[in-house]
């Protein structure tokens, strides 16, 4: 069986959404974990790309001072002078000054580089320091259906931004033994989020990434996962696949690299779950 195929007992499908009349106001998801490598900007990409490729206006916020998502996607965020990181520390922030337009019709993007790093030391006087990411975001929220907040990994205070920015959270979770142990943790955060600064946050869903069907590890971890989080696991799988890199390279979403690929399918189904679960429109 290849490693780009879904696990045959979670193969149930979903309805293309229907075309909108009007765009706006946005749902903001925040795409969170703290462990690295686990397939979170890969997701925000191609999330976002096929949202897009349904008739969704989306922005991605790119919020990780790596700058990987604005990578993917063919921006050169370390020659721009206004990014993300701008904005934050404006007083009167207006995010349309550093919006972008992608190579993908309707999916825009709020680039990064790496000066966001030092924004976690000069945020931490400010007054209601965990909300300003949700300030800047405030002035475009009309103008899209979906905003993609694509996190750093860590659950410093950037992460603790976006969240508290955030209608829903979609944790990526490798299909490894690992990965499971810190997800206790990230979930307890989102709970202190919800409690103390943001009690509208939900968990959109827990997405299993890297799945390889053929070794028992990663089927063992897949069930673990299902039968520890139950529904809150999207149906959808994200199978392990040289695809994902190789379309990073190329600076392009896998629906436009590959589009006949399962990866490019697998996004596609997800973006079609997301809206059938009301976590998009």
């Amino acid at each position: 069986m290849s490693t780009d195929d879904e696990d045959p007992d979670v193969a149930r499908d979903f309805p293309e959404p229907p075309p909108l009349s009007s765009h706006g106001p946005a749902r903001i998801i925040a795409m969170c974990n703290q462990k690295g490598g686990v397939g979170k900007t890969t997701t925000t990409i191609n999330l976002g790309a096929a949202l897009a490729q349904y008739g969704r206006k989306v922005l991605l916020v790119d919020f990780d001072p790596q700058g990987a998502a604005s990578a993917g996607l063919g921006v050169n965020a370390h020659e721009l002078d206004a990014t993300i990181y701008t904005e934050l520390m404006r007083a009167r922030p207006d995010i349309r000054e550093i919006i972008v337009e992608t190579a993908v019709p309707g999916l825009d993007l709020a680039p990064a580089n790496i000066d966001l790093s030092a924004a976690e030391v000069q945020l931490v006087n400010e007054v209601a320091r965990e909300q300003v990411l949700a300030r800047v975001l405030r002035t475009v929220a009309d103008d899209y259906d979906v905003i993609l907040i694509d996190c750093q990994p860590s659950l410093g205070l950037l992460t603790v931004n976006a969240l508290t920015a955030a209608h829903g959270v979609i944790i990526p979770l490798e299909t490894e033994f690992f990965a499971l142990r810190g997800v206790a943790l990230l979930i307890e955060t989102i709970d202190k989020v919800r409690d103390r600064l943001n009690p509208r946050l939900q968990t959109d869903g827990i997405l299993a990434t890297m799945y390889d069907s053929r070794t028992l590890h990663s089927r063992e971890v897949l069930a673990r996962v299902r039968e520890a989080f139950g529904a809150t696991v999207f149906s959808t799988v994200i199978g392990r696949t040289v695809k994902f890199p190789d379309a990073s390279v190329a600076t392009e979403s896998i629906l436009t690299y590959a589009p006949n690929h399962a990866g490019a399918y697998a996004y596609k189904k997800l973006a079609r779950e997301l809206v059938a679960r009301g976590a998009a429109a």
